[in-house]
């Protein structure tokens, strides 16, 4: 049966980023369908941090379109994205590091009804939102967590909360830059499984190193190489895909990385 244009919430047309003469993403066509978790995935330099700056408008594209709901977004502002939908998770990261897990999502809350910059009020006027920051520490398993300081918690604990940030802007489409670098296997695999349940009512584009995280979760996969698309679809035609191999790592290295992500 034939794609409808519906079934996407993402698409590019020829997305073309070019810094003094260098391509940095060359040609780039993407389609992102509604409800999944897409992976952009690539060797350093690939482009996928720089694509992901076009999609959310912190770059400019040198040519080429973005679509998302069907209209076309190239020309719109960080800002518009934002409130249309599209979230970037470092966007509204936990930056109060000596404010309470709590107060972290109270704020972003604040910013999804517009009264981010009402710091003169009084704190007991946010007490409104405690209800629904409770909810969203309960999705991502931190209501236990939300009286502690934020700057003590454990680094996975703490991307925990830079989801339960993110979601506090009710996003349609979430980009996720990286959301496991730097964390222990145990780290791992609760923000898998974390990512796993808040994709169920939303599409999630993520892009991600960790070969573990992109064959156990995601349900197609975008290979960048140079700034162009390698190969797209499933982790098992990808994985076994000779381009992908020999661009991703060197031929013999890259496929027993590509073959033990696989096996897990």
């Amino acid at each position: 049966m034939a794609d409808n244009e519906n079934d996407f919430i993402l698409t590019t047309e020829n997305l073309v980023k070019e810094f003094k003469g260098f391509v940095a993403v060359n040609g780039v066509n993407l389609k992102v369908r509604r409800g999944d978790i897409h992976a952009l995935i690539g060797p350093n330099g690939a482009g996928k941090t720089t694509c992901f700056n076009l999609l959310t408008k912190f770059l400019e594209p040198t040519r080429g379109r973005i679509r998302y709901n069907g209209i076309d977004i190239t020309g719109e502002k960080p800002a518009q994205i934002a409130r249309r939908g599209v979230v970037r998770s470092f966007q509204i990261s936990a930056v109060f590091p000596h404010l309470s897990v709590l107060e972290n999502v109270r704020i972003a809350l604040q910013r999804s009804l517009g009264t981010s910059f009402h710091f003169w009020r009084s704190g007991k006027s946010l007490d409104a939102l405690n209800g629904r920051a409770m909810e969203l520490l309960g999705e991502v398993g931190l209501q236990d967590y939300a009286d502690m300081v934020t700057v003590e918690m454990p680094y996975g604990r703490k991307r925990a909360l830079e989801i339960a940030t993110t979601l506090a802007l009710e996003p349609e489409l979430m980009l996720l830059d990286e959301p496991t670098q730097g964390m222990g296997h145990e780290d791992v695999d609760r923000v898998m499984q974390l990512i796993r349940k808040v994709a169920a009512n939303r599409t999630i584009l993520m892009v991600e190193h960790n070969m573990k995280v992109v064959s156990g979760i995601s349900d197609r996969i975008t290979v960048l190489a140079r700034g162009a698309v390698l190969a797209e679809g499933s982790y098992a035609e990808v994985a076994h895909d000779a381009q992908v191999i020999e661009a991703y790592m060197g031929s013999e290295r890259g496929e027993g990385e590509l073959a033990g992500a696989e096996a897990h």
